[in-house]
């Protein structure tokens, strides 16, 4: 949706509240209390709705990130459309800046509460074809090593310094990336990308991966190891790699630096733009 698009459908308040009992009653008001349906929009507030029955007050964003917000429903509206239509993302600051915020502290509470909504703990796992693989963001904390352990042998892969991510792309069978799915994991052993398969992808899903061992024999999918001596993994799965090239300029840019209880909220907001992105490459290749 355009942003002028956006304004026109999205106006004010009444249109927000409008637009939030739709979904919410979308065969008229029903009262959670007693049943009855019949109700009306307080004068007050267009956002509550009375019930002509018992009089219980309920408001269209009850149970929703905007319930008893001092915040109006059409910044909260804007704010949704700017963070997942921007491709490059939206820092707390830029959000401040762009909607006159006196205090960051609302701004950041907007941004990752926005960030958790984007997250359906009901979607549909990955299926057909799906692209995977793992790679690494930097995050060093202050009481991380700046040296490698003398004690410790080398090689391997050391979580020391940096976080790991595991992406799975699912494509059409063109190659064209329709969904998107990111989890932070502590480690790329068989048993953490197993696990990650096997959440986000369907049973019976074809999973291309390079020959990294840990992604050998994945459960309940066929697998195919791309392995080709003298080429790298970014070169033989084209669109997880760009997913992941895109989320480490995208993280740069919004957050600066990455703590480590907030490691999950990257790429789930990361998600939305993302694809928006992805699509945008394929179509110019």
């Amino acid at each position: 949706m355009s942003r002028q698009a956006f304004d026109a459908r999205f106006s004010g308040e009444e249109a927000c509240a409008h637009h939030l009992a739709q979904h919410r009653w979308p065969e008229g008001f029903v009262c959670p209390s007693c049943g009855a349906c019949k109700g009306w929009p307080l004068k007050r507030n267009r956002a509550t709705r009375e019930c002509a029955g018992c009089a219980r007050q309920t408001s269209v964003t009850a149970g929703t990130v905007m319930h008893s917000s001092h915040l109006p429903l059409r910044t909260w509206f804007l704010a949704a459309h700017i963070v997942t239509s921007h491709s490059n993302g939206m820092s707390a600051l830029q959000l401040q800046a762009q909607f006159g915020l006196g205090s960051c502290k609302t701004a950041w509470l907007l941004v990752h509460k926005l960030r958790r909504a984007m997250v359906n703990p009901d979607r549909n796992p990955l299926k057909d074809l799906v692209e995977s693989d793992e790679t690494e963001m930097p995050l060093r904390s202050r009481h991380d090593p700046v040296d490698w352990p003398a004690d410790r042998p080398k090689g391997g892969r050391s979580a020391v310094g940096k976080m790991f991510i595991v992406g799975a792309v699912e494509l059409s069978e063109d190659g064209q990336p329709r969904r998107i799915r990111m989890e932070h994991v502590p480690d790329g052993a068989s048993k953490t990308l197993h696990g990650f398969i096997g959440r986000v992808a369907e049973p019976g899903a074809h999973v291309i991966t390079d020959g990294w061992p840990g992604y050998k024999n994945p459960p309940a999918d066929t697998h195919e190891a791309k392995v080709v001596s003298g080429r790298k993994a970014h070169d033989l799965l084209h669109r997880v790699h760009r997913v992941f090239s895109n989320l480490k300029t995208w993280a740069k840019g919004v957050f600066h630096r990455l703590r480590k209880r907030h490691l999950q909220r990257c790429p789930d907001e990361f998600g939305p733009p993302g694809l928006l992105r992805l699509h945008s490459i394929h179509r110019i290749e």
